[in-house]
């Protein structure tokens, strides 16, 4: 059975109600590499219980309503599934503890032909159980690369994403990646056995466990954050990506950053390979 346009458009999904505490908290962060400085207080501030902040991009964590794509009502060939983009829009601060609600639905998908696979487009907004307030809206695009050439109506090409600038970056963020950063991200709710078991990770074709995805995107976030430190309380309020390599736990990643007042373009790349992992990044920093 290939890809069914109105099953998969029309997919039904159950709000996720997760509660996530301190503890929680400051584990996403780890996960990210923060406190390898332990004595800077733009890092301390995610990881100490007193007056802590969630990091802005844990909020993709949260709320997610499983690995639906797998469900063979779908059609999809999940064997061939990549996640393709990553867009997160920051309406309030997220909370270091609390109640949220996750809400799901698939927006579109587009065909890029029989043997180019399709795209699907999901949307996420995650809400404050007990203000009923919106706290951001996540946006993602699934690439299904075993299942182009369905039948559908018309379509309209998205938008596209922002162009990397044909000039040397304005400025660039290297961020060494622990070696057991996979190990310490997945305890955010991750449990894929690509990002843990050798034996998994090599019979798809990789050298060793890879990196989560997200987990990349965070690492991203943390770069751009950090080349705001000299406007104290920027805050982040969109951080989209599009995924383009695996990174390797132990590399290096370095995030080039083209400025435009309080928009970044960026991309980011893998120093020991010189392989570019994240690329067509924006972000919006409000000050």
């Amino acid at each position: 059975m290939g890809l069914d346009y109105q099953t998969i458009l029309n997919w039904r999904f159950d709000d996720v109600e997760q509660t996530y505490t301190e503890k929680d908290s400051i584990l996403y962060a780890l996960g990210l590499g923060l406190g390898n400085n332990p004595t800077d207080p733009e890092q301390i501030k995610y990881l100490y219980e007193k007056q802590l902040q969630s990091f802005p991009t844990m909020a993709v964590t949260l709320g997610y309503p499983g690995a639906w794509l797998a469900n063979p009502k779908t059609g999809i060939d999940i064997v061939k599934v990549l996640h393709g983009e990553q867009h997160l829009e920051i309406h309030r601060d997220l909370p270091p503890h609390g109640t949220v609600v996750g809400q799901t639905k698939v927006l579109d998908i587009l065909d890029k032909g029989a043997d180019k696979g399709a795209l699907i487009f999901t949307q996420r907004q995650l809400f404050d159980k007990a203000s009923g307030d919106l706290l951001n809206t996540q946006k993602a695009v699934v690439f299904a690369r075993g299942n182009g050439g369905f039948e559908r109506p018309p379509q309209t090409a998205p938008a596209a994403p922002p162009s990397i600038p044909e000039r040397a970056a304005d400025s660039h963020q290297d961020i060494q990646i622990a070696p057991n950063a996979a190990l310490l991200y997945r305890l955010s709710g991750d449990y894929n056995p690509l990002h843990a078991d050798p034996k998994i990770a090599a019979k798809a074709g990789f050298q060793s466990p890879i990196l989560h995805g997200l987990a990349t995107f965070g690492i991203a976030a943390r770069a751009v954050l950090d080349a705001c430190a000299t406007h104290p309380g920027s805050r982040l309020t969109r951080f989209n990506v599009r995924f383009s390599a695996p990174v390797y736990p132990g590399e290096t990643l370095r995030t080039e950053i083209w400025r435009s007042g309080e928009d970044m373009i960026f991309r980011c790349k893998v120093v020991e390979r010189d392989q570019t992992v994240l690329n067509n990044g924006a972000a919006r920093i409000a000050r």
